[in-house]
């Protein structure tokens, strides 16, 4: 990759691993567009708090494929181009199969499906088309994508979510096959629990000392544990680690 200012999406809603991204990424001399759904003031808010200057918001539903169209050119037009892309956006609901009826089963599953991997898919398509077509600027570029534990440990109250990140780990390994001719490099990271607004009830809530417990280190992941893997696939030496998945989860699951 050019060692000029190189350019970054995030997708996500401005806040938690997103925002950590985008400000390591900032940090280390990216000029980044942040991604929401519908959240602009937070997701302003968070370029607001970016070291550097240039940073744009972009905003559009990740499962809707004209939406995602919609502002990767968004993206493309005020960066001036794209060089990386994370793919943060994510949804995480909770039906057991035993306890769940089948209507409510099919919503959660085109939901979660829709945005987890599909959505992550045609945001990818989206800028590895740029990245392949673009009349001038760095060659190659990063696809980097937030996949989880839950994807290998399992997710028995949210198979819809482990089933879909386990497709984007696969999505990832094979573009990072295909893509290598071309100079891009794909990765992914697979955190456990993150600190995060998502999670926030359930970690102060009667599952919280054993949710902790599951980390030799007695804690769950910070936005942050996340953001530095990132930002290290990211950047110029770490080309050689397209195709891997790192396992960002503080030893509570090991394969």
């Amino acid at each position: 990759m050019s060692t000029t200012r190189r350019r970054a999406l995030v997708t996500g809603e401005g806040r938690g691993i997103g925002a950590a991204v985008a400000g390591a990424l900032a940090a280390d001399g990216h000029v980044v567009a942040v991604h929401c759904r519908g959240d602009v003031a937070a997701a302003k808010a968070v370029v607001a708090g970016l070291p550097g200057d240039g940073h744009v918001v972009v905003s559009g539903d990740v499962a809707d494929p004209v939406a995602v169209r919609e502002f990767t050119t968004a993206a493309v037009d005020a960066l001036g181009g794209i060089d990386v892309l994370v793919n943060n956006a994510g949804v995480y609901t909770e039906t057991p199969l035993t306890t769940t009826d089948h209507e409510r089963w099919q919503e959660d599953w085109r939901h979660v499906v829709g945005v987890n991997l599909l959505g992550t898919a045609n945001v990818t398509w989206c800028v590895v088309d740029h990245l392949l077509h673009r009349p001038k600027g760095p060659e190659g570029g990063r696809i980097i994508t937030v996949g989880s534990r839950g994807a290998y440990r399992g997710e028995p109250d949210a198979p819809a979510y482990g089933a879909s990140k386990a497709g984007a780990h696969a999505l990832t390994q094979s573009l990072a096959v295909s893509l290598a001719p071309h100079g891009i490099g794909v990765a992914a990271v697979a955190p456990g629990f993150v600190a995060t607004d998502l999670v926030g009830p359930l970690l102060a809530g009667p599952r919280g000392d054993a949710i902790r417990a599951q980390s030799p280190f007695g804690r769950v992941g910070e936005p942050d544990d996340v953001a530095s893997a990132v930002a290290w696939l990211a950047s110029p030496g770490a080309l050689w680690a397209s195709g891997t998945v790192i396992d960002l989860n503080g030893a509570s699951h090991l394969r």
